[in-house]
């Protein structure tokens, strides 16, 4: 500690060695009246100031904080004596100059020592500041105290009814109290502005520096801590004095980012909401010119990208339906969406580049982004990789008619991830793609023309000749039936309670169920017609008689 702070240190030891004796010389204590605990206190002070005399270093600066601690007891115990009446006013009023001395003196000593400290910590080294720091925040927080003290003798001198001197004591309080309230709302504002350069020399800086920034960094947020805490506090004072306190709430606030009941003042409020209006005026002021030619740019290449990925869309479009390339419906969508998607990408990204935007930062975050999507979307990407694997190999096309997924229905639609099928009632059913490929795919309309398999039975007893020439005339009469291939007719089983013969007639995809149902209606009309019998499963019950009553039936 540098030779100015050690007399210093000598000048507060004086003042509190003077201020205790005086204390003790005006109130002496009877050798046969047990002391009280505010004679105690006095007491202890005494012993302090004792001690400080040989006291050297930080042992010093350690006894002179705790005598500032055994005021406050002192004090403390004063208040309570002087309420419950155990000592006079006229005793109350002695103690009370005391600590106005007190305050006089220990004001003017704090307020030196913290700006010693204040330069010793400028001319230090990042490494001893850290230490110094402590020391201050301790001084800081003893000053503060001290206005607080002030403010109660202030209200100590009204209760005994002594206007003149409150009135003395107010006028030196705000004076103290102004010039410390600017001091800590410029510190606030100085040190938070420093953050935010830290925080932006952080972000660009090489490694080899980061280390020594945030050292810097811790450094400069322990300052702005103890001055807005001063700040704080002394808007706490300044409230009780009935002082506009407003624009030193606004900065607290957006300093610190504490929400607290001050903010539903209407006062602070206003401040606030002039400040970001303030601001924001100044920021249209100097940058609006500047944004408006860059909101210009930005929409111009939007609505070139939006021509250009209509144009490619079309073009693609065009391109893939080319029937030299014998490519799905669904792999033609696909190509035509990716390409009019990529259009859009990059035009996003060019315009955002033309705002000012660094790109740079944007693709790694898209590369981070994607990793990270990967893992936490596995089941998507399976469903992906198979709308991929679907696209490829074609399994199915939109508007045929498929078992996939154990959904049967239409193929209405079919995405990357997923494929939508419109069953046979009309109901819209959505498969995740993996589960369509990691299953049979069963595609009834692939192909242009379809075999009808159909089996009709006769009874034994019927004409098989007859039945079969019945048969084929049904079939080859029918319209849609198709001459080539040829229908198959054939006795094909001998079956438990019928002749069953098979009937398959080639038709077009199209006309599958028109065939099925006609020729099965025409089949039922002309047997009926011809006399032939269709079987179906009966039993036959045989009653047998004895001495006129019957037994149990046989089959």
């Amino acid at each position: 500690m540098n030779l100015a702070i050690n007399r210093l240190l000598a000048v507060g030891l004086l003042l509190l060695l003077s201020l205790s004796a005086l204390v003790m010389a005006e109130e002496p204590t009877s050798a046969t009246t047990e002391p009280t605990r505010l004679e105690n206190l006095n007491q202890e002070l005494l012993s302090l100031s004792a001690s400080l005399k040989d006291a050297k270093g930080t042992d010093r600066e350690a006894l002179l904080f705790q005598l500032f601690q055994t005021n406050d007891s002192l004090r403390e115990q004063l208040a309570q004596d002087f309420e419950r009446g155990a000592i006079s006013k006229d005793e109350f009023l002695k103690y009370l100059k005391v600590q106005e001395e007190y305050v006089n003196g220990s004001y003017n000593y704090l307020e030196n020592y913290s700006v010693k400290l204040a330069e010793q910590i400028e001319s230090s080294s990042d490494e001893n500041k850290l230490s110094l720091i402590g020391k201050f925040k301790e001084v800081e927080s003893s000053l503060n105290n001290l206005f607080k003290v002030s403010q109660q003798n202030i209200e100590w001198y009204r209760n005994i009814e002594w206007p003149k001197a409150a009135s003395r004591l107010e006028k030196v309080l705000e004076e103290r109290l102004a010039q410390r309230l600017r001091q800590a709302s410029a510190s606030t504002k100085y040190y938070g502005q420093q953050i935010k350069l830290i925080e932006q020399q952080l972000s660009v800086s090489p490694d080899s520096e980061v280390s020594s920034l945030q050292l810097k960094r811790l450094i400069t947020e322990q300052r702005l801590n103890i001055s807005s805490n001063s700040l704080s506090a002394m808007v706490t004072i300044a409230d009780a004095l009935g002082q506009d306190t407003s624009e030193y709430k606004r900065q607290l606030f957006e300093t610190t980012g504490d929400v607290t009941v001050n903010l539903l003042d209407w006062s602070v409020l206003k401040s606030i909401l002039s400040n970001w209006v303030t601001t924001l005026v100044d920021w249209i002021k100097n940058n609006l010119s500047q944004v408006l030619i860059q909101v210009t740019i930005f929409a111009a290449v939007l609505a070139i990208t939006w021509f250009a990925a209509r144009f490619v869309r079309k073009l693609v479009g065009n391109i893939v339906s080319n029937k030299s390339f014998r490519l799905s419906t669904l792999m033609q969508n696909f190509f035509e969406s990716i390409s009019s998607k990529a259009v859009w990408f990059i035009g996003i990204l060019m315009a955002l580049s033309q705002v000012g935007l660094d790109l740079t930062p944007v693709l790694t975050g898209f590369g981070i982004a994607g990793v990270v999507i990967g893992f936490a979307l596995q089941d998507t990407l399976s469903n992906f990789a198979a709308g991929m694997m679907l696209l490829i190999y074609r399994p199915f096309d939109v508007g045929d008619f498929v078992f996939a997924g154990g959904v049967d229905g239409k193929v209405d639609s079919m995405s990357l991830v997923n494929t939508t099928i419109k069953t046979f009632d009309n109901q819209i059913i959505i498969v995740p793609n993996s589960k369509i490929w990691g299953d049979v795919i069963k595609n009834v309309t692939h192909e242009r023309v379809r075999r009808v398999d159909m089996v009709f039975g006769i009874g034994y007893s019927d004409d098989v000749l007859k039945a079969e020439a019945l048969l084929a005339e049904i079939v080859e009469s029918h319209p849609s039936v198709l001459r080539s291939p040829e229908p198959m007719i054939k006795l094909h089983t001998l079956n438990t309670s019928s002749v069953d013969f098979i009937v398959r007639p080639w038709v077009k995809t199209d006309d599958y169920w028109d065939v099925y149902w006609d020729v099965t209606r025409a089949v039922k009309l002309k047997f009926d017609e011809q006399g032939i019998s269709i079987p179906f499963p009966q039993q036959d019950v045989h009653l047998h008689m004895v001495n006129g009553s019957a037994t149990a039936p046989t089959t």
